[in-house]
């Protein structure tokens, strides 16, 4: 048996390494475990947000726009661009080369607060033990008196398009190309699909967008999502409402996908093809068979406490909560946990 903790966080994504973090600022003996493998080939934290989702394609953002700037705007300030070219490849190293940064500095933080960083893959094998699977296959097992899941989300696939390798790509491959498509396909009008279609739109791509809902971006402010709409269609993008997607065929290096809409059956043919359909939470071998620990909690984006008393399961989205419930002798005694927003009943 190897050490023991208070509180054990599978998951070292925006969610799980702020916990771990907390926790350890407010005195307890905490440990993060993650099995993400970057690609030097070594563990590295942060989850989807750091690797794979906001970060790197905010990175894509930036650049896309600063070079339609250059080739359109800069005029107005009486600076003349004139064939003004993106270096794909380079853009991406750019890219990867924050995400190392950002990555990296998780680690340097876990050091500084005291946040023992497990590498490998966790498994809650009982109530107050976390199994652990390092990169050779060997296991460890840790007791912990609270266990945190955070162990965030992968894309979800549709049976219509299958994903292969560079061509029906989500968005992970998405901010891998190489180079610009000329024409792009993108399945979801969602705040991800848009994102990733506004980049590459904005490079040279034929966008078009191809979302099932009638309405575009129903879960936001109507007028914003008004305003949005136009101001992606004024960029170039083609966003088709009602289209929903029932089939696609690759044709060496082209997709065709076809879909039908309130004029019947229609197909489309791309270069690429981006799946962005949304995300759901990843459970696989997070937890033994057997034991008692409900996924509820994650399905509706709060914290609940499990049929294992000392299990927590969370979205990024209430990072901190977990740690609100830890009421330890030790936090009871600081007069600052007393008195901050932290010791107050969840609601």
């Amino acid at each position: 048996m190897a050490d023991k903790f208070d509180v054990i966080v599978i998951g070292a994504g925006p969610g799980g390494y702020v916990a771990a973090i907390r926790a350890a600022q407010l005195g307890l003996k905490a440990a993060c475990v993650e099995k993400w493998i970057g690609k030097e080939g070594n563990v590295v934290h942060g989850g989807t947000c750091l690797n794979v989702g906001c970060i790197p394609s905010k990175a894509l953002l930036e650049a896309s726009n600063k070079f339609v700037e250059a080739k359109h705007d800069f005029d107005d300030m009486g600076i003349y661009a004139r064939d003004v070219t993106m270096d794909v490849k380079k853009m991406m190293a750019r890219k990867d080369k924050i995400v190392k940064n950002l990555t990296g500095g998780i680690s340097g933080l876990f050091k500084a607060n005291g946040v023992t960083a497990i590498e490998g893959t966790g498994k809650v094998v009982s109530g107050k033990q976390v199994e652990v699977t390092d990169l050779d296959g060997n296991t460890t097992t840790y007791d912990a008196d609270n266990i945190v899941i955070a162990a965030g989300s992968v894309p979800v696939e549709i049976p219509p398009t299958p994903l292969t390798e560079g061509l029906i790509v989500d968005s992970t491959g998405a901010l891998e190309f190489q180079e610009t498509p000329k024409r792009l396909g993108v399945i979801g009008a969602g705040v991800i699909g848009l994102e990733l279609g506004s980049v590459w739109n904005r490079l040279g791509s034929e966008v078009t967008v191809l979302e099932a809902m009638d309405s575009f971006l129903p879960m936001v402010d109507t007028a914003i999502a008004k305003e949005t709409q136009k101001l992606l269609k004024k960029q170039g993008l083609d966003i088709k409402l009602g289209a929903r997607v029932t089939g696609s065929e690759s044709k060496g290096e082209e997709v065709v996908v076809k879909y039908t809409d309130a004029n019947g059956e229609q197909e489309m043919t791309f270069d690429k093809l981006i799946v962005c359909v949304g995300r759901r939470p990843y459970t696989k071998g997070v937890i033994a068979d057997g034991v008692a620990l409900s996924w509820a909690s994650v399905a509706l984006s709060s914290l609940t406490t499990s049929a294992a008393p000392t299990c927590r399961a969370f979205t990024p989205s209430v990072t901190v909560y977990a740690v609100r419930c830890w009421r330890t002798k030790r936090l009871k005694k600081a007069s600052w946990w007393r008195t901050s927003s932290l010791a107050t009943k969840p609601r």
